[in-house]
Parts: C-alpha cells; structure tokens; sequence
C-alpha cells in the first residue's frame, strides 16, 4: 500500500484502508455482483436509437410531470402522440414509428413540473446544433451509415509525448476550424514532430465557444461547431494509423449553468445532477457541481466515459478539474502542504469513488488507455494504482513547473537563476506516481497570461524574428526558449505535454470571440506559417523541439529516473544523466566554460545535439561532431558556452 513507501502517510493507514474499502464496497453496488463495464451501458438505454422498427427515446427525470417531444417532426407543438410514459424510477421512455424522425430534424423536450415547465436538451443527446440566426441550441436526429473504421488503436504509451490542441483554433485563417482541417493540415505535422498522443479539448458540446470548452451542456454530444461525428472519426482513425493515441479533455468537474441547454434542473428540480443547496455551484465558476454521490449520477459519468471510447475510439481522458472535483471548498485559496488535508472532512469522498471508479472503468475497456489527472493539490494517492490504495490514474499534471518557470522569468534576472532550486522544482515528484510535465500548456497562453516566448522578448517578438536581424533580446529568447523546453522534457516523470504552436514560440496570444475584442477571431488561431517561413527564426525552434522529442522517444530515455551529475550554482551549471544519456545545461548569461569538468561514468560520449546549433537558430558556437571521453577516476571534460545545453550519448 502507499503508506508502505512513504512513511508520511503511516499518520493516515486507517483512512486510506477506509478509504480503499469504502470505493470497493461501491464497485460491487454498482457492478451488480459482475464487472463494472457490463453494468454501466445509459449511452445505450437513454438516447434516441432505433429498436427495430421504433425509435426510442428516454430520460431521467424524477420531478417531471409530463414530458413531451417537441421540434420539426411537430411543428414544436406539444401533442399527445409525442408523449412520454413514465416506465418507473424516473425514467421516461417515448416509442415513436420509424418515419415519424428523419436524418437532420431537430427535436427537444417540453418538461413540466410542479408548479412550472420548459424546453429542454435531452441530457444523453448525442447531436446537438446551433441555429446560426437564433443561437439557439436544438438536439438533432443523426442517423448516418455507420462509420467503417481502418486502424486499430496504436497501443499503451507508457511514456506519452502529448500535443495539446484545440480543434476550432488550429487553422490559420480567423474563424472556427474544424475536424478535416485538422485532420488534413495539423495531424501530419504533428506526427512529424514526433508527438505520440493527441489531447483533444473542447469536445463535449459547450454553448459558450470563449470558455475552451470547459462549461459543457450536453455531456454525450460532439460539438458540431467542429463538423459531424463521422469527419470527427476519420480524424481519430487516422492519428490511430499514424501511430498517434488519442486522448481527450473530458469535463466532469462541473456542467454549464445554462438551463435551456445544459441538465441543471432538467425535471425542474435542484438537485437532479447536482448538489442541492451552495455545494451544487461553483462559485468562481458560475457552475453546477455534480452529486457524485448518487448512483444515477455515477452512472451517467461512467456511461459518459465507456460511450467516448466506445463510439469514438478514444484512447482515454484527461481529467479536468479534478482538484475542484475532490475539495468541498474546490480548493479555492487553500494551501496544500499539509497531508492531513487529503484525508480531512474537507474531501468530498464522494468525488473520490467516483474518480476511482472511472480509472477501472476505463482500463477494463481499454487495458491500454490513458488517464491523467488535473490537480493542483497533490492528492497523494490519486496515481498509484487501485490495488495499493491509490485512486487510480496513470498520470497527474506537474502543474508548479509552469508556474515556476513564470516566477523565475518574472522575479529573478538571469544571473539569479539556481540550477539547484531548479533541478529541486522539476523533479520534486512522488516516486510511486508518474507525472506529465510540461514548460507551458494552454493556460499560458490565454489572453491576460504570457507564453514563455512572450515572457522572454515581449515586442521583440515582431521586430526582431527574422534571421537576419540583430536582437541581444530575441537571442536570449530563443536561447532560453530551447534550454527551458529540454530541461522539462528531460526530467519530466513519465510524459511530456506541448500545447499547440508553442513548440515553435507562437507569437499571439488566445483571445476567443467576445464583446470585449469585437467578436474578432484574430487571436484564436494558429499562425503556422511563420514556423514554415525559411527566412524566420520561428522554424529554428520547431527544429529544435522535434529534434528533441524524437532523442527523447527514439533512447526510451524516461524509462530511467534522471540523475543529478552537477548542481554549481556559482557557475549556473546544471548537469545531469538520464539512462546512458548526459544533459549539460549552462544557464550563465556571460560566462563561458572551456574545460569544465565533472565526474561522469567512465566511456566516451558523441555529441548528439545541443541549443547552440545553426539549425536550431543558435550561433552555433560547438563543433556537432565532437567525442568526449571519461576516463577511470578522472572527470569528464566539456566546453560550456553560455546560455547552452548539450546532448551527449554514450557510445557502445
């Protein structure tokens, strides 16, 4: 069990064994005796579907009074012909003959309740649109060939390289891109970088286009705005047939507090889905927060889970939100250094069965699937496996490396920088629980933040970008850019994440439409063009970073924990192995260093790459073809220039 490996949780046994009996005492309520995945099919009893010459359509609705279908297959009048019958603990169920729904038509529910009543999206639809003049959200009959799939799934990525992406802002042009364009201009680039995992946000149906799809109303639906179901699985066919697993951003931290399109009193009740009272909103959020404690909700999120892999074959999930999933107070303002936070009153335990639950669910579909946690807090436990009293997920987010590179950019000048406080910071992980690290994510980016490259250079970024300018600021720029990207990669704890373009140093920001920038799709965009301008400096960091990340995958150098060889903070110096693989990073400003010396396993060592090549937008102040050797009892001998990282390999 966990609390065997790290003696800070010895305090903790009794809750953790609770803990762990607590969640197997729900699988066996909810397993019904069997396997969970057997036991967890709403995706397939609730939304409309065919049974053999009927369509069928039913809902979850305790607190309704009557139900009625409504849309064009009516003329949206409420009729009898169209009416629900209650089939018992809830449910509702509506059999309608074949030719009364057609491909295309839209339809929602008309809801009554004690005391009132409303339009409605059916909480299991599964195809929901947007009329473009009224902006109104209406599900929608889809009823197309079933998809021929080509590829099977490209298998476990025990070491991930993800590419985080968003698939309306991926195209150049100001508007929304959808699943062709990506699939036609981003995916090749992306396995030519070298990625292995794509992590797709937005995909859950979201009215509001600005919230990065993090305020989802209708939990089983695509978003159309991106195109249809099938262009959407031709996408994911053919990242499987590049090799590429595809993982997706999946909301169950909270639901969109819109009524008319989201499932917040959906029977006209508080509590449906949610909590009752203040713990059912998010209050910095403007949210509804799920009651993971009722079996029906379970069911729904579960159901949720198994219908993305199944129907899309997703290779797993990134869990968003899950800090605010495990804390009462959704760990607002809350300091987390304490371990007796993690077992305290303060943990929504509920949310924690939940998420323990979810990772079997997942991993009995898919043996080879993915699962990474969003958290802030450091739950500990939440990515040891099930079985040693952990929740489960194979990954947890390294969200403080961000942050600290932004403090150290912020708050120190160069020549402050510790090697020692930096190496501490990347590598401060739990040994039993692997980590996707990553120096900027999607976060960073967003309009009111700074990526790393805007931190660095500010305006230089558009004057000084061309290889034939002259700019001390766009040098340390790209210097940095490419030593703070190899440090993170180098020693993350299992997988690496890079949000889309900031491989190449995007110069803009993310501004989604709002009243605010004019409605102006201007910044939610990807401008791939200046990475594939020769005469740029932009293509010089892409270089850099697939060079990088192909080194990383093709050694399997994240199979080994990284060593640390040299932290001189005098000199800046930090170096370390990985494998049979040396990383010697020189973050001085000035100073240079021809025969440094350090103590290294004995062997010679080929210079494999470094940050100060040509090609990589360096002034490639190093000779690539030089051998380095380490002689018994003798160090092993480098020249260091200033603002560099060297690559080296031990030869065989």
């Amino acid at each position: 069990m966990i609390y065997d490996t790290d003696p800070y949780l010895e305090p903790w046994k009794e809750a953790i064994d609770s803990r762990h009996a607590r969640i197997l005492g729900c699988l066996g309520k909810l397993a019904r005796g069997g396997k969970l995945t057997n036991a967890v099919n709403n995706h397939l009893y609730y939304p409309l579907h065919r049974e053999g010459g009927e369509w069928v359509l039913r809902e979850w609705a305790p607190n309704a009074t009557r139900i009625y279908l409504i849309g064009d297959c009516n003329n949206w009048k409420r009729t009898s012909a169209y009416a629900f019958k209650p089939v018992g603990e809830g449910n509702w169920e509506l059999r309608l003959p074949s030719l009364f729904l057609s491909h295309g038509s839209l339809y929602k529910l008309w809801v009554e309740w004690p005391g009132g009543g409303g339009e409605r999206i059916p909480a299991y639809a599964t195809r929901v649109v947007q009329d473009q003049v009224t902006k109104v959200f209406s599900a929608q009959v889809w009823d197309a060939p079933a998809y021929e799939w080509k590829h099977p799934s490209p298998g476990p990525r025990p070491h991930p390289f993800i590419y985080e992406c968003h698939i309306g802002m991926s195209g150049e042009s100001e508007g929304v891109a959808g699943f062709e364009d990506f699939r036609r201009s981003v995916l090749p680039r992306v396995k030519r970088l070298g990625y292995d995992v794509l992590q797709i946000m937005a995909l859950q149906e979201h009215p509001y286009y600005g919230s990065f799809g993090y305020q989802v109303s209708s939990f089983f639906a695509l978003s159309s705005r991106f195109g249809t179901p099938e262009e959407f699985k031709r996408l994911v066919d053919e990242a499987h047939g590049a090799g590429i697993a595809v993982v997706m951003d999946i909301v169950h931290s909270h639901a969109v507090g819109n009524e008319t399109e989201g499932i917040g009193r959906l029977d006209g009740s508080e509590d449906l889905y949610c909590y009752k009272g203040a713990a059912g909103y998010h209050p910095a959020w403007g949210t509804r927060c799920f009651d993971y404690g009722k079996d029906e909700v379970k069911y729904f999120l579960l159901s949720n889970c198994k219908y993305w892999m199944e129907e899309y074959h997703i290779d797993g999930f990134r869990f968003d939100g899950v800090t605010s999933m495990l804390y009462w107070d959704h760990g607002l303002g809350r300091d987390f250094g304490d371990y007796g936070v993690y077992f305290g009153t303060g943990v929504d335990e509920n949310a924690v069965d939940y998420l323990a639950l979810a990772n079997m669910l997942v991993h009995d579909i898919n043996p080879d699937a993915l699962t990474i946690a969003e958290d802030v807090s450091g739950l500990a436990g939440l990515a040891a496996p099930f079985a040693e009293g952990g929740v489960g997920f194979d990954f947890r987010m390294a969200m403080g490396i961000a942050d600290h590179w932004i403090k150290w950019i912020k708050e120190l000048p160069d020549e402050k920088w510790s090697p020692g406080g930096i190496w501490y910071e990347l590598t401060n992980k739990r040994a039993d629980e692997k980590t996707v690290s990553y120096a900027e994510c999607h976060d960073q980016a967003l309009v009111g933040d700074k990526t790393l490259i805007f931190r660095l250079m500010d305006s230089a970024m558009y004057d000084s970008m061309s290889l034939s300018s002259q700019s001390i600021v766009a040098d340390r720029g790209m210097a940095l850019h490419k030593i703070i990207r190899l440090a993170t990669a180098a020693t993350c704890g299992g997988g690496y994440l890079d949000f889309m373009g900031n491989e190449f140093g995007h110069p803009e920001w993310i501004d989604f439409p709002r009243e605010g920038n004019g409605w102006s799709y201007k910044y939610a965009r990807r401008q791939w063009s200046l990475a594939d301008n020769p005469d740029l400096r932009y293509g010089r960091l892409e270089a850099f970073d697939s060079e990088m990340v192909h080194f990383l995958k093709s050694e399997k150098l994240l199979s080994a924990a990284p060593e640390l060889l040299v932290s001189d903070e005098e000199k800046q110096i930090l170096v370390f192995k990985r494998e049979n693989c040396i990383f010697a990073l020189n973050f001085n400003p000035q100073a240079s260093f021809p025969g440094y010396g350090f103590g290294a396993p004995e062997g010679t060592y080929a210079m494999v790459f470094n940050t100060d090549e040509v090609r990589f937008g360096g002034p490639g102040r190093l000779a690539s073809d030089e051998e380095h050797t380490a002689l018994p009892g003798s160090p092993l001998y480098l020249y260091l220039p200033s603002r560099c990282a060297i690559v080296l390999k031990k030869l065989k």
